[in-house]
């Protein structure tokens, strides 16, 4: 599941800045947003916004990053956000199967 999310990331980052600044074989989980690939603002809000379309409202970047200080957000690898998304998927569907499970059964 990481692998997938990693390579959706990878895409996304793709998409925002310009395959020509980004090779997607040199993303992996240890990249990091602001060292390795020098991402700008703007940037970030792109990504929170392809980021939205894809997991849905869940998975909030902007309030993901702002749990964390200044240190913390320049630091953090492209790993901490697909375990982040991991983690929020995993809880939607552990939600939508008990609330499956829950509901009673049609007979039609």
């Amino acid at each position: 599941m990481a692998a997938d999310i990693l390579a959706e990331i990878t895409g996304m980052l793709v998409e925002i800045v310009g395959d020509e600044h980004l090779l997607a074989d040199e993303v992996t989980m240890e990249t990091t947003f602001n060292e390795d690939l020098a991402l700008e603002s703007i940037e970030f809000v792109a990504l929170a916004e392809l980021l939205h379309h894809r997991y849905g409202a869940d998975v909030d970047l902007m309030g993901f990053l702002s749990e964390k200080d200044m240190d913390a957000i320049l630091a953090m690898s492209v790993g901490e956000l697909v375990t982040h998304i991991g983690r929020i998927t995993h809880a939607s569907l552990v939600r939508v199967s008990a609330a499956g499970a829950a509901a009673p059964a049609s007979n039609g």
